[in-house]
């Protein structure tokens, strides 16, 4: 099993070095950040999923998207923070399933919500990053609408999104490099089961 949790602390303590940087990395290392699942049946539904989605944006971001005119430490802090929400969000539980081969019942695991702050999902990792480091503007509006046409309050008629998208270029890229990283780069990365 690949070492997420060593490859994300070297980009975070490379790029992010505003105050409070160092409390919000303690915090992440006090919740289940670097073992949890990125989602319970979708992309990265594995031990590191969350981790490695993050690593995995954070690449999609600079590939595509970084330009001299960008700032590295908003990138990697957009890319590496945007899901800090699902820490501490999801737990194991067994269910019950036939095996076809042998017709016998066997409990197999499974990944369900257990979310400990319903406050959301963009907006709830802009509040958790807050209570340790100051985000810039363009930075807390990409993180809050990472999840684009996905997000609840999107589904239910909101025009706050167009105008994010329309105001900070930054929301874009976030939510694009989002996209690249669970849809193109993380297929097949989901089965808590066999521990992929």
């Amino acid at each position: 099993m690949e070492n997420y949790r060593e490859q994300f602390i070297e980009l975070y303590n490379k790029n992010i070095t505003r105050p409070g940087a160092d409390r919000l990395l303690k915090w992440l290392e006090g919740t289940d950040f670097f073992r949890a699942p990125a989602s319970t049946k979708f992309h990265g539904a594995c031990e590191q999923g969350l981790v490695m989605h993050s690593i995995n944006v954070y690449n999609a971001m600079m590939q595509h998207f970084f330009t001299e005119n960008d700032n590295a430490e908003t990138f990697a802090v957009c890319a590496l923070l945007h899901d800090v929400c699902k820490a501490n969000f999801y737990k194991v539980s067994t269910r019950n399933v036939k095996n076809d081969a042998t017709g016998q019942w066997e409990k197999v695991p499974f990944y369900q919500v257990a979310d400990q702050l319903p406050y959301g999902h963009g907006e709830k990792s802009v509040y958790l990053i807050e209570h340790f480091m100051r985000l810039k503007t363009d930075e807390a509006i990409a993180i809050r609408w990472h999840m684009g046409g996905f997000d609840d309050a999107v589904r239910g008629g909101s025009y706050a999104v167009s105008d994010a998208y329309n105001r900070y270029p930054l929301a874009v890229k976030l939510h694009t490099a989002d996209l690249i990283a669970t849809y193109l780069m993380e297929q097949g990365t989901s089965s808590v089961e066999n521990g992929h």
